[in-house]
Formats: structure tokens, sequence, C-alpha cells
């Protein structure tokens, strides 16, 4: 059936203008609205309609001020920002194809309203494309030969398309809209009403009488103020229902059919978008590949002195209505259960979210569950809560059985904030959530990753909307209860609010993400696939031997007394070691060692870098930072992961983070596996715990210098390239170019040179730096980095390029298109800015390593999936993925996994993976 869309000119500019910061073009010219409705407008071309108008206010009274004289007089005069704005919104509409229709005499809404029903008689699907509540009365289901009038508010997503949904939405059927408008007043539109009446109150008076003469009819019977207040209001409430009815019989130079849209205006767009800076609809205008664009931000907010909150540049505005509070529902008995589950079916997509006792969620117990299907409604189903005069909640299980083939239909969609800890809670109580779609701090930490990415702080920043916090219902410090011991009706307030806020974050950061398409697939193809895959993960665990670990602990206790005893021989006086304040007298004052690192506060310091930096000139600093080693191996890894080992699965669980580096990278904590050290004998010990049960195996596959391979590829530098390709030794290639020698003639102190040089330039490492790490000369180092950069012209060449780049468009981006913004690139002091400058050199290669392993992941754990258990991917460890194999599967697992991690990306130069078998994990390398 054919599709017409009318969009609500008026009221999107409106919104768009108060939602948006203040933003300008180049020349300084007020964007904000105008970016707000051309993002929106691009995204309804999108779906193709066949018919489209956009319709906005003429200028010049209307026949409801002809009516009411005071009708709307309260509204104030155009801001100057906002109408400086029509002008050029009005040749874009017009430049984009559509058809602008102002009739004088009335206003939008009544265009709108004519050419909905005349569309729908005619067989035509009609959206109704605003923010607008009042539209509301319009809403028609199809009937047999007739189309449906729906309305859609792109700002947030939401949809009214039925009688049921507009009855959820305000308690009225659309053919008592205008009666329940007429009974509300209208403070904005100036419209007399009931004073004090809001929506609940209207929509229980027709619910009662069906229509406003009905209620008029009836205003004796009502009882106490708000009955005193519906009497004085009698006399206007007939003038309130004419003034909020919009009418459809309004004669047109138009009909639906005759709102084709016209081609684009190609020249005029380009130079519109041009001038107010709207590059990436520019780019699209242009044919450039959405994948590799390279955007700058709308404007700047005025007077900000940095680039502005970070919005992707077709990202609808925000919506104030989505500050508003909610309207929360408890569910306590199995038919309002039963009547959600079909709402929430209907619905085809809802927010989800658990609430338990702990933070672990391998340990916690589950006490409610809360969902939301549209904006400002959302339902808590208690069903763990144990306090005295606790009311009747369902029973655990029975709710779960109602709950399990929704939650387990993946063509319902599901929406969650760091949801991988749901996935966790209902797994363990066997429901596998299928259908989990999107992920509110993935989208923020995908749209920029240097924001903080909690609902409490997506909330403030999005919607303006202040949440309930957990101390407010639970308590805080040694008083904090558990949330099984919360009341309901308090769980409720914030267990509700909870799904609710996702779902309104979701309407908000989808919009963004859809307006830059290579943050959209790093979302889909990157993030939201891993989810599923880091949920199994954790949930696989790795085996530890604790026996292992406990001699582990006594060597290491035995190694730190005897280190200090070392110490206090050198010292010739007892001392604490462990005590920052006795090792500055002890170093400083007593030994007279140079102070060469000072405190943020100009005192010496006795960090790992001070103490490094004056091992040459005296024994003692390095017995402390030797028994400082030892010591950090035992507190965090051989004493704490026995603690850690679970006891309904007897190993230890990690838990991974998705959003814990801004440049993708994945974090572990809980324990942290990232950083158990590997350069010394005493942190591979470690790894030498974690074990493979009897009849298995553990795998380690380890992508091969893989930043160096990126950089390559990034720079397209010959001589990296050539190297790479001939599968040449990288850092060997590097001496003999950097100190002119063959090959074979390259000593093991030249290689170590080179190595350092590569990853040195990788991190952005000066002469300085370079000079302490091989104990050289500053004037000797700088030679080098000349001599390698003469050697390797592309990397100095990309090295410069990116610096530029990031210094113009305010951030970096790696092969797949995420983004780094880089906050002080442009201000700052010059530390700052020098700080910002090798992060944008060293983000695309550690952000693309990243992409490339978690690219990997999922297709590794797609195929496994179908080996039925013969192997599981247990561990992710920076370039490094281990997996715990059945002894027959191994040589399987070693043909399969590294060539998949291999073709994980195409790059300039081949990606190799090294693997190895074991025992254990220290085996396997």
């Amino acid at each position: 059936m054919p599709r017409l869309v009318l969009i609500d000119g008026s009221s999107y500019l409106f919104r768009a203008f108060h939602a948006l910061p203040p933003l300008t073009n180049a020349d300084g010219e007020p964007t904000g609205a105008l970016f707000g409705v051309v993002n929106m407008l691009r995204a309804t071309l999108k779906e193709r309609p066949d018919y489209a108008a956009y319709v906005v206010d003429a200028s010049g009274p209307t026949f409801r001020e002809q009516m009411y004289p005071l009708y709307k007089a309260n509204r104030p005069p155009m801001p100057d920002d906002l109408r400086a704005q029509v002008e050029p919104m009005c040749r874009i509409v017009e430049a984009l194809g559509f058809t602008i229709l102002r009739e004088p005499g009335v206003e939008a809404d009544d265009v709108i309203g004519t050419l909905a029903l005349q569309g729908a008689a005619e067989g035509i699907d009609v959206t109704i494309s605003t923010s607008d509540k009042d539209f509301a009365q319009l809403v028609r289901e199809p009937a047999p030969g007739q189309g449906l009038v729906e309305l859609v508010n792109t700002m947030t997503g939401s949809r009214l398309d039925s009688i049921e949904a507009v009855m959820a939405k305000f308690g009225v059927r659309p053919d008592q809209i205008v009666d329940m408008l007429a009974l509300m007043g209208d403070s904005v539109d100036n419209i007399p009403g009931v004073a004090k009446c809001g929506p609940k109150t209207a929509a229980k008076w027709l619910a009662e009488h069906g229509t406003l003469d009905a209620v008029i009819a009836a205003a004796d019977a009502v009882k106490g103020k708000i009955g005193e207040s519906l009497r004085e209001a009698l006399g206007q409430l007939p003038l309130s229902r004419q003034l909020a009815t919009i009418r459809t019989d309004v004669p047109l130079p138009v009909t639906p059919r005759t709102l084709a849209l016209r081609e684009r205006d190609i020249e005029s767009l380009r130079e519109l978008y041009a001038r107010y800076g709207f590059n990436q609809a520019l780019k699209e205008l242009d044919g450039g590949s959405a994948a590799d664009a390279v955007e700058k931000e709308p404007g700047r907010a005025r007077g900000s002195g940095r680039y502005a909150a970070p919005v992707a540049e077709d990202a609808p505005p925000p919506d104030p209505a989505l500050s508003a509070p909610g309207e929360y529902e408890t569910v306590l008995d199995a038919d309002r259960l039963a009547a959600w589950i079909g709402m929430l079916r209907e619905a085809g997509c809802f927010a989800l979210d658990t609430e338990t006792d702990s933070l672990d969620p391998l340990r916690a117990n589950l006490v409610g569950i809360s969902f939301s299907a549209e904006a400002g409604r959302a339902a808590y189903v208690p069903i763990g809560h144990d306090y005295p005069g606790v009311p009747t909640q369902l029973d655990r299980q029975s709710a779960l059985d109602a709950l399990r083939p929704l939650l387990e239909d993946a063509g319902v969609r599901k929406i969650g904030q760091h949801g991988k800890y749901d996935l966790h809670i209902f797994r363990r109580l066997g429901i596998e959530v299928r259908g989990y779609a999107e992920d509110t701090m993935l989208e923020s930490f995908v749209l920029n990753s240097s924001q903080r990415h909690d609902m409490d702080s997506l909330a403030k920043r999005l919607l303006g909307y202040d949440t309930v916090a957990y101390e407010a219902v639970a308590g805080k410090g040694a008083k904090q209860i558990p949330f099984n011991a919360v009341a309901i009706d308090d769980a409720t307030r914030y267990a509700a609010e909870d799904a609710d806020i996702t779902l309104r974050l979701h309407g908000q950061l989808s919009a963004q993400l859809q307006a830059t398409p290579s943050l959209q697939a790093v979302y889909r193809e990157i993030e939201m696939p891993l989810v599923q895959v880091l949920a199994r993960i954790e949930a696989n665990g790795v085996m530890v031997d604790a026996d292992e670990l406990r001699r582990q602990t006594a060597d290491l206790s035995r190694r730190m007394l005897a280190a200090q005893q070392k110490a206090t021989e050198l010292a010739g006086r007892s001392f604490n070691l462990d005590s920052p304040k006795q090792l500055q007298a002890l170093l400083f004052d007593e030994l007279g060692l140079p102070a060469l690192v000072k405190t943020p506060k100009g005192q010496p310091s006795t960090n790992e870098e001070a103490l490094e930096a004056i091992a040459d000139q005296h024994e003692l600093p390095r017995v402390i930072l030797d028994y400082r080693g030892l010591a950090k191996l035992r507190s965090t890894y051989t004493e704490k992961l026995p603690e850690m080992i679970n006891p309904a699965t007897g190993r230890v669980h990690t838990s991974y983070h998705q959003a814990g580096a801004a440049t993708g990278r994945l974090a572990s904590s809980d324990p942290n596996l990232q950083n158990i050290p590997i350069r010394t004998e005493d942190g591979r010990r470690i790894r030498k715990a974690f074990v493979a049960p009897p009849g298995r195996r553990l795998v380690a596959c380890d992508y091969s210098q893989i930043e160096l391979r990126i950089m390559a590829h990034l720079s397209g530098d010959a001589g990296l390239l050539e190297a790479f390709s001939a599968g040449a030794d990288i850092h060997r290639a590097t001496a003999a170019e950097v100190f002119g020698r063959r090959l074979e003639e390259v000593t093991p102190n030249e290689r170590r040179a080179a190595k350092a040089i590569n990853f040195g330039l990788i991190y952005g490492m000066g002469a300085f730096g370079l000079a302490r790490n091989l104990g050289i000369g500053r004037g000797e180092a700088q030679e080098y980095i000349a001599t390698y950069f003469s050697r390797y012209p592309g990397v100095r060449d990309y090295m410069e390029r990116t610096r530029q780049q990031a210094r113009e468009q305010g951030y970096v981006e790696t092969v797949f298109g995420r983004r780094l913004y880089l906050e002080y690139i442009q201000r700052g002091n010059q530390a700052q800015r020098a700080g910002a400058e090798r992060a944008a050199i060293n983000a695309p290669m550690q952000g693309t390593a990243a992409d490339i392993i978690k690219r990997a992941m999922v297709d590794i754990d797609g195929w496994l999936a179908g080996q039925g258990g013969a192997a599981q991917m247990i561990l992710q460890v920076h370039d490094e993925l281990v997996f715990e194999v059945d002894e027959g599967f191994v040589e399987a697992l070693l043909r399969e996994v590294p060539r998949r991690m291999a073709a994980a990306a195409e790059l300039r130069v081949p990606l190799v993976v090294d693997s190895g078998v074991g025992a254990d994990w220290d085996e396997a390398h």
C-alpha cells in the first residue's frame, strides 16, 4: 500500500531549537534547529515514502484567534536565532524535493488533518511525523479499502498506530482525545480547561461517562474541589473543545497523490550543506563512502572554547518531554503479568532490566524484573523481596515460566543498559535470552568512548533527567540494605525507571548512531555481537590450581623476607619498606640520593619511576623495587585468585568490560587478567596456575606484532610493507636500516634498540624516552629516530597527517571507523596537547587491533557453537585468545582458529598468529 508522510514542520523546528545546544556554523550563524530538522528530513527520505509534505504555519491570524482572541496569547515572540533559521530551513526542504504547505487562516495541524483523512480514504497509509500529542485524535486503524493513520515521533522513535496504542498512552480512545484536551486545557496554547484537571482525571471522567457532553451533564455529581473546578469551567468547555479539534475539511490546492517527492536540487543542497557545516550530509550527497567518512561536528557550542559534545550529525534532537517523570506499575498478579507480556510482544521491542542482591552476576539472586515498551511507561515484577509485611508477590518460577517464551523469542528485540549482566542472571535460571539487540551503554561508548556511559550520566546528559539513586531506596554505607529488603513501592520507582530510561536513551542514541554509518557498523557488527560472546567466555571461566598458587605464595613470602633483610643491611637500620614517608627520609635525607622525580606537591617521590631513576646509584632502590614486585604478585594473584574460585563451578570467572578503554580494548576485572606481568619469570609462573582439566588442553593463539602491522597498513610505507610481506623479522629489518647493516650482521643490542624504536614510535615516544629506554644519550637517540624516518618516510608522513587530522576534526579513527575524541588536541597546556597528539598516533593502531580481535572472537564463537562442546573460549588478553580444548580436538582447532583470526581484517600486510598448546597457560606459550 502506498505511504504518505506528513511532517509537522513547525513542531519539529521549535523542539529542535529548544532541545539542542546553540550550535553555529563557521560564520557564527545559528544552526541548531536547522540541524535537527534537516536530519529528521533525511531520515524520512531514507524510508522512501511515496508521497510527502512539509507543513508549517502560515503568518497571520487563524480561525481560532477569530473564535477566541486569547488563543496562543501567552506564547512569546519567536527568538531571533530561531527566526534566522526559518528561511534556510525552507530552502533546504525545497531542495530535498518536499512540497511545503502553508495555508492562511488555518494552522499546520488542520492541513495535516485534512490530508491525513483524505489519504486514508484513498487507500494510502498515512504517517504523521510529529511530537504533538494533539494529533492522537487522528489515529485510524485500516479498514477495507482504506489506509491507516499513525503518528511517529521521529525524535524518539515512538509510534501510535492503533486504538490500543492510544489507549495505552493516554487512557482514552482517539475519538475521545479532543474531549480530554478540552478538559485538561493547554497553558501553551492558552486553551481554557478545568483547573487542576490533569490527564488522569480527564481520562477517568471519560472512562466513566464516555464524552465531554456526558461529563458536563454529570458535573453536579462530581465531589470535592475538582468538582467545583469542573462546574466553574462548564461555560468554557464547548469553546475549548472547538479550539482543540483539528479540522479535517480544509479546502486545499493539493491532494495526497499530488505530493510525490521531486528530484533533489543537488547544487542547492551542496551549497546549503557546506554553508551550515552539515558535513555528513554533504559527503552522502557527493557519494562518499560512509565507511571511511571523515566528518566534523556540525558546529561549536557558543562560548565553549572546545569541541561541542560530539553528537552524530544526523542525530535527531532530544525531545524535552523525555525528561518528564514516568508512570510505573507494580505487577503482583498473573493476569497483569500476562497483559504486560502481551503488550511487550505486540510492541516487538522493549527495554529489560533485572534487580538482584549482588554485583556479581554469577552469584547474584534475582529480586525483580522491569520492562518498558513505551517511553514514560514501565512495570516492575517483584519476585524476591523479603521483609516484614512484604506484599504477596508472584512465585518466582511461575513468573519466569510465563516470561520464558518472550525472553527466548529472537523475533522480539530486547534493549538493555549493560545487558550482559542480565543475560547472566537469566542464563543461570535456565533462560537463554535471544534477540538481545540494543545496549545503550555500548551505543554511547561507540558514539564517544571518552564520555561516561552509566545510566545516571547518560540520562542527565541526553534527557536532562535526574534518575533515582540506589542510595535513595537502599540507603548507604553501613546502613545500606540489600535490594530484596527494599520496600516494593520504592523498588518499583527505582527499577521501572531503569527500564523506562533505557528505552528513552535508546531513542536518542540510536538516532545518533544511524546518522554516522561507520559508527553504526562498529556498533552493529562488532560491539553488539560481542555481548553474547563475552557472556559465554565469562560463564565458561578458567580452572586454576589453588595448590600451585599456595606454593607460589609461600615462595614469594620467603623472598620478600629476604629482600627486607637485605634492605635492612643496606640501610644500616630497620625501616618499613611499605612506608613512602620512611623511604623518603632514608633515601634522600640519610643516603643523600638525588630526588629526580617529584610528587605533585614538590616532595621527593618514591614511586617506581623515581626508584628506577636512581637504581644505578645505590643498591637499595633496586632491592625495594624487587620487594614491591613480589608483594604485588602475592597480594594481587597468588593470595587472591584462590579466594575468587566460584564454589558452584570450581572456576574463576573474570568480567570483561567493552566500555572500559577509550580505544576499544577490552578491560578485565575481578580478577584483572590483563595485567599479569609476563616479562618476568615470576609473572609467567602465575600463568602456570591456569590449567586444563583432565582430558583437555589449553591452546593460546596470539597475534604477532599486530600494531606494527597496522602501522604498516595505515602508513603505506614501502619499506615496512615489503618487510612484513616477506615475513622478515621486523626488528632485525629495522636495525639493518637504522644502523646500516646487512640483516645477518645485526647484533642483539642493535635489534633491541630497533625494537624500542618500532614500539616507541607507536606510542609517540620522543628522543628523551628512547634515550632512557636504551640507556644512551639524547642526541644519539635523536639520530636513531631521524635515521628511522629517513628509511621509513611513510611512517613520518602518516604521523604528521594524523596529527593534523586530529587537530582539524577533534578525533581519529580506526580502520573500521571507530572514533577516539581528543579533548585536549586544541586546548590546554603544551603537555596536554602533546599527550593528545601521542594518543592520536597510537589510537588508530591500538583501536584497530581491538576491533580485529573482537571480530575474530565473534567469528570463532559462531564456529565453536557447532563443535558440540569440544572446545570453548575461556580468556581474552590483549592480542591473545585462550581456549580449553578436548585433547582429540586440538589439531582441528589449531587449523581453524589461527586461520579465522588472520582473516578478521584485510590489511596490506598479512596478519600472523602464533599458537601453542599445553597443560597450563604458561606451557601453551
